[in-house]
């Protein structure tokens, strides 16, 4: 499986409803994975960004499809990048 790291970053309609972020995290932990996609964590962070998700998912395309209908609630912004171990990383790069 593929994993892949998602970059989370608040709306204003996700700011005003902020005290119900982690029930709708929740809720979104339910829905990926009746799609066939695994949360591997979801971390709430200080900076630059409001959150990371870890997830994973066989294919890509289902991976977009659970992003997107998390985007489309219109709580959060995502920037989403393809993660690979040290050992993924070895293979791609020839080692």
């Amino acid at each position: 499986m593929a994993t892949y790291i998602s970059l989370i970053r608040f709306t204003e309609k996700g700011t005003q409803a902020i005290k119900q972020s982690t029930k709708r995290a929740h809720a979104f932990d339910q829905a990926a994975e009746k799609s066939g996609v695994r949360i591997n964590g979801q971390y709430w962070t200080l900076g630059a960004y409001d959150g990371v998700l870890v997830l994973s998912a066989d294919k890509p395309e289902k991976a977009l499809r659970c992003l997107t209908e998390l985007a489309s609630g219109g709580y959060v912004k995502t920037e989403t990048l393809p993660a690979f171990t040290d050992q993924e990383f070895d293979a791609i790069s020839g080692r």
